[in-house]
């Protein structure tokens, strides 16, 4: 039988099954098809009423219908999916309390395997939420959750003094509509934001106590994660870190300039020229914007001609010196 899975026996999915197509029958006539005897149906179908699987008519003998099937049925299936769901939070709870358990007798262990979307998506933000100095992130997709998801979690914790610096890949600022709904906000409430055409890996650092790196970069590799206590391996990714650091290319916020300054660049243009100084193609910078590869095309040549540049670099250059970047 099919729907023993939302608790119903055999004999009651037989019952329920005969009596969707006997509309109006009594218990006696259901009995007879069924192959059961009336005091057991009589018995069964005031639990389907109960479960509100039937439906019963007033009169002697009491006439029962099946509830709609879709209805009905929909309605059991629901309930078992809150049981399943309340018995996935407990699970999670005793994996926190298993893997303390596990650090507190095994010290040594440096690295734990998640390997739970939750459990992961549950680290990273464990790891923002306990950092009271610094966190440091490599930003590149693919992502657990959608980017931006925690931003006013971010904006809280750096109002408290929490230091957050951040390397962007060139992928993840020509993410469509980030640099004005995520990353711009971050940087104008104090993240420190900086960009490499490329990243090595994902990466999120509390102080210097605890990271999450993905168990892969391929297809499908965010769903698995390391996450590293402190050890050698920590040092190592913290090396890794103030290096790419360094190399960085910095963004700035790209706002609005104090006082209305006519001789400063507007929001759009200051935001063109952190995109052309991330190194982005007008194809990326495009994407990012929502606009046209045609009307990025155009806003670039229009830049450097006010710049009086006839590169690239030189515009980057020749407005780093003006103060635009």
């Amino acid at each position: 039988m099919k729907l023993n899975v939302l608790g119903l026996t055999d004999e009651t999915e037989r019952v329920y099954t005969a009596l969707v197509g006997l509309p109006q029958c009594t218990a006696s006539e259901l009995a007879e098809t069924c192959g059961l005897t009336a005091a057991t149906v009589g018995r069964l179908l005031s639990a389907l009423v109960r479960d509100g699987l039937a439906t019963r008519a007033a009169g002697r003998p009491p006439r029962f219908s099946a509830t709609v099937p879709d209805v009905a049925v929909a309605a059991l299936i629901d309930v078992q999916q809150h049981r399943l769901d309340e018995a996935r939070s407990v699970v999670h709870r005793l994996m926190e309390t298993y893997r303390e358990a596990a650090r507190i007798t095994h010290p040594e262990m440096a690295v734990e395997l998640l390997t739970d979307r939750d459990d992961i998506s549950s680290a990273v933000a464990r790891l923002t939420a306990d950092a009271r100095r610094e966190v440091r992130a490599f930003d590149r997709p693919p992502y657990v959750d959608r980017p931006g998801m925690h931003l006013d979690v971010q904006i809280e914790r750096q109002r408290s003094g929490v230091i957050h610096r951040v390397i962007y890949s060139q992928e993840a600022v020509a993410w469509p509509g980030r640099m004005n709904s995520d990353i711009g906000p971050s940087i104008r409430a104090g993240e420190k934001a900086r960009v490499r055409p490329e990243l090595p890996l994902k990466l999120v650092i509390s102080d210097n106590q605890v990271a999450i790196i993905p168990f892969s970069l391929a297809a499908g590799g965010q769903s698995a994660a390391y996450l590293i206590h402190q050890s050698p391996m920590l040092v190592a990714l913290e090396s890794l870190f103030e290096g790419e650091w360094e190399r960085a290319v910095a963004l700035s916020e790209g706002g609005p300039t104090a006082g209305g300054d006519p001789t400063q660049p507007d929001d759009d243009t200051r935001c063109l020229l952190e995109l052309l100084a991330s190194g982005l193609t007008d194809a990326a910078i495009a994407r990012s914007q929502g606009w046209s590869e045609r009307t990025t095309q155009r806003r670039i040549h229009r830049l450097m001609q006010q710049l009086g540049a006839s590169t690239r670099f030189q515009a980057s250059l020749t407005a780093a010196r003006r103060g635009w970047l």
